[in-house]
């Protein structure tokens, strides 16, 4: 793991939201509220159509951080979530080196997280504290 203060960490792009997906994550995560995957909840809520999850996103960006350093090294992962997903949106996650510092006598570097839509639209905007080596 490279650790460069400023360095972008590899980003991931991911297909686009269909409810199909939608549909799969409510089976694999246990969150089957009726505005991620019912048009007439959604509606009725006053949405046009129904909305991803947000731990779907972060989830995503759990990956990316997971990809770019191993997951023993994760100290702490938090995320805001900023805007809405909608169906048919194409997510890219996003991570930059934004601090090195020391913590308890752990080596630690802080990297700033986000996920967008190709309008460049930030849905997800956090931080995560990852061990150096």
């Amino acid at each position: 793991m490279s650790a460069i203060v400023g360095e972008r960490i590899v980003h991931k792009s991911f297909p686009s939201i269909t409810r199909h997906r939608l549909a799969l994550y409510c089976g694999a995560s246990g969150d089957h509220n009726p505005i991620h995957i019912d048009t007439d909840f959604a509606r009725a809520a006053g949405m046009a159509d129904v909305v991803a999850h947000g731990m779907l996103s972060m989830a995503w960006v759990g990956r990316l951080l997971t990809n770019w350093a191993p997951q023993r090294e994760l100290r702490e992962f938090s995320v805001r979530f900023t805007e809405l997903t909608h169906v048919g949106e194409r997510i890219v996650c996003t991570g930059r080196v934004a601090e090195k510092l020391q913590r308890n006598g752990d080596r630690l570097v802080r990297v700033a997280v986000a996920t967008a839509n190709e309008e460049g639209e930030v849905k997800v905007a956090g931080d995560a504290y990852l061990s150096l080596p």
